[in-house]
């Protein structure tokens, strides 16, 4: 047996471990998880009561067309139905962008540090990738425009970016997409959407239209508080969806997932008062960044990438004990910070203690 050749000495996905278990392990009566970007806050009620009704139907294979999900999304977005994707996360959709587009001879262009499924997937289909450093935290657009030729298919944009938080404004944005080649897919992945409040975010639905290679990417995972159900989805021209159609596996979202996205879509309400409590959150973490001298990304996100001035693992590790869970940035290519989602007010306090308790802690390496 033998796989293919770029898979061989490829890292595969480790997932964290079970909260039970760890508190089990350090003895902790509770844990508070701060690493992956969760809506602290849940999900809408509506979305919770939908998956209850629906708990009965098992046994009939879920809409392989999203229809009604389709049809309330497509609406909202001001779409043609035939202009969405629906992907099992939008993790997912970068998958069928990579394995329909991305071979052996062709290239994608990334920036570096950003999220790592973009170049995991393209690595699986045998294309070189071109990662462009960061200026600032933010997407060099001029220097990745640079690394565009003949062979590169795809471009992405994560906007705003992870694992900084940080954007890409409009005006920046469209003249980027002005000097794009025709061939070029653009990619503007906005998982964080909802969070954002910078008045000069661009508003990319609108944009499809006229740029025929542009995909915009959302998911259900973040604010709409439905990471358990992976439902994610792309808009982009209806012969780009086409060409992704057939490599979507059959029946990809499941039914519970459907329901809940379409009733978590339409309570609008609920995303608002999450996006209020993370405005909150958000100003407790720069308050407590900036009574301490910590650096941090300005965030248009429910996240903030904090320099800690000490190696990020262990203060993970430190954190760890005091019975939260955060991302160390070391392996996200921020050796000496933490990346932490904004919890509860409560919760943000109680880090805050703990993070104190830690940043004095004479044992962990200070900053070279």
């Amino acid at each position: 047996m033998q796989p293919k050749a770029q898979l061989l000495g490829l890292p595969s996905y480790e997932p964290g471990k079970p909260i039970e278990e760890v508190k089990n392990e350090l003895g902790l009566e509770e844990i508070v998880k701060l690493a992956s970007n969760e809506n602290p806050f849940g999900a809408s009620e509506k979305a919770v009561e939908a998956i209850q009704k629906a708990a009965m139907n098992t046994a009939v294979y879920p809409d392989g067309y999203a229809r009604e999900l389709r049809q309330v999304v497509a609406s909202s977005l001001a779409v043609d139905e035939d202009q969405l994707i629906f992907g099992n996360g939008s993790d997912e959709v970068i998958q069928f962008l990579c394995r329909t587009f991305l071979e052996k001879g062709t290239n994608t262009v990334t920036a570096h540090p950003t999220f790592s499924q973009y170049k995991l997937n393209a690595t699986i289909e045998g294309a070189d990738i071109r990662e462009v450093p960061l200026k600032k935290g933010v997407h060099d657009l001029d220097a990745m425009l640079e690394a565009i030729d003949e062979q590169t298919k795809i471009v992405w944009v994560c906007n705003p970016n992870n694992p900084t938080g940080t954007y890409v404004d409009e005006e920046d944005f469209i003249r980027f997409l002005d000097q794009v080649p025709p061939h070029v897919i653009v990619v503007s992945d906005e998982a964080y959407y909802e969070y954002v409040t910078a008045e000069d975010y661009p508003q990319t639905i609108p944009l499809i239209e006229r740029y025929k290679q542009l995909i915009v990417l959302r998911t259900f995972s973040k604010a709409y508080g439905l990471a358990a159900l992976r439902v994610g989805f792309g808009v982009a021209n209806k012969q780009l969806i086409s060409y992704l159609q057939p490599v979507r596996p059959p029946f990809n979202n499941v039914s519970f997932g459907q329901i809940a996205a379409k009733e978590a879509w339409l309570d609008q309400d609920f995303i608002q008062r999450c996006l209020e409590k993370n405005n909150q959150g958000m100003k407790q973490f720069k308050d407590f960044c900036e009574k301490h001298q910590l650096n941090y990304y300005p965030s248009q996100t429910n996240f903030l990438l904090i320099e800690v001035n000490q190696i990020g693992d262990e203060v993970f590790q430190a954190l760890l004990k005091e019975g939260f869970i955060v991302r160390s940035g070391n392996p996200l290519g921020f050796s000496q910070a933490i990346r932490v989602t904004i919890g509860k007010e409560e919760d943000n306090k109680r880090l805050f203690t703990a993070m104190e308790k830690v940043l004095s802690l004479p044992s962990l390496s200070p900053n070279a």
